[in-house]
């Protein structure tokens, strides 16, 4: 396979995109600039992956990449809340990089766009000393009101989370060689979790207009990722880790590495669920909002006054947790 032309590669790129249909994207790859329509309020959001980092092209196909690139960007502005936009791809490649690889990332970055409602319109490819892809991402609402912040939680706010976590990191644990008998479903299943990651844009819109108070994504864990949501608010979070809802096979990953399974839920990366607050009296409106989006929700606590998180055995007992932590 012949190495990248940097000019070469962004025709082709452009190629493959082709035209993205109406909508506010008047011009897009090929020009010098996007033009974009607006309406409403507008959401930005910038996010990288490396290899090394968040991947390994070992364990990870192009495809996966690209995926994953635009995949993690776009769990940032479900968390907001915001219909998803438009995406500018910046591809960062070592010399030597096959173009049909840098091609087939595009694929994955381009097929995950198309299922989201997304117009990729433009990005930059420069040679560089490391494998880096960096998206930003548009998200749209019609006013700021529509939004949700991490800084919205108040005492007296349930506590819940989508989907299930911690299989993202039982993936990663099995790409790096954990020795686990599985059935192959459940195995695949974790790999595509840690692989390909699917932002909750759908879940996030029922959340916000179910009325969730304050939101993010569960990027780096949620013992982690509470304590942004505590910061910005001004309170505290009491979350029980018994009631962390695990993926399948997350408990006998666990238990084969030596790890606690509810820890591991609490602490692993990358499940891009979504963690929020709201109204007791809304109990019902957020379940329903989570179950017609495929993202069923689970109650992990309560919001009290005061700042931090503390999370509970099932004793009752504090137990002190952290998940991953930008250096």
């Amino acid at each position: 396979m012949s190495a990248v032309s940097e000019r070469a590669l962004i025709a082709a790129v452009t190629e493959r995109l082709g035209r993205p249909p109406g909508g506010r994207l008047l011009r897009g790859p090929g020009d010098d600039a996007a033009v974009v329509r607006p309406g409403g309020v507008e959401v930005v959001s910038v996010d990288m992956v490396a290899e090394g980092v968040h991947f390994e092209r070992t364990t990870h196909s192009a495809r996966d990449v690209g995926h994953k690139a635009l995949g993690s960007a776009l769990s940032d502005v479900a968390a907001m809340g915001a219909r998803p936009g438009e995406a500018y791809v910046g591809l960062a490649l070592p010399p030597g990089t096959p173009e049909a690889w840098a091609l087939e990332l595009v694929d994955g970055i381009e097929a995950l766009a198309r299922r989201s409602g997304v117009a990729v319109a433009g990005g930059d490819v420069v040679s560089a000393s490391a494998l880096v892809i960096s998206v930003t991402v548009t998200g749209w609402a019609e006013a700021a009101e529509h939004l949700v912040s991490r800084s919205g939680a108040r005492a007296g706010h349930l506590v819940g989370v989508t989907g299930r976590l911690g299989g993202a990191a039982a993936g990663l644990l099995l790409l790096e060689g954990a020795s686990v008998g599985l059935d192959e479903g459940v195995r695949e299943g974790l790999l595509t979790r840690h692989r390909r990651p699917e932002p909750r844009l759908a879940a996030g819109r029922a959340l916000a207009e179910a009325g969730a108070a304050a939101m993010i994504d569960v990027s780096d864990g949620v013992a982690t990722d509470a304590g942004h949501l505590s910061r910005e608010s001004g309170v505290a979070l009491v979350l029980e880790l018994a009631s962390l809802p695990r993926a399948a096979g997350v408990d006998v990953v666990a238990e084969v590495v030596g790890r606690d399974p509810s820890r591991l839920a609490a602490t692993g990366g990358e499940d891009y669920e979504l963690l929020f607050t709201g109204p007791a009296e809304l109990r019902d409106a957020f379940e329903d909002a989570g179950a017609r989006t495929g993202a069923p929700v689970t109650w992990l606590g309560r919001v009290e006054r005061g700042r931090g998180v503390r999370l509970l055995d099932g004793g009752g007992r504090a137990v002190e947790l952290t998940g991953y932590e930008h250096g």
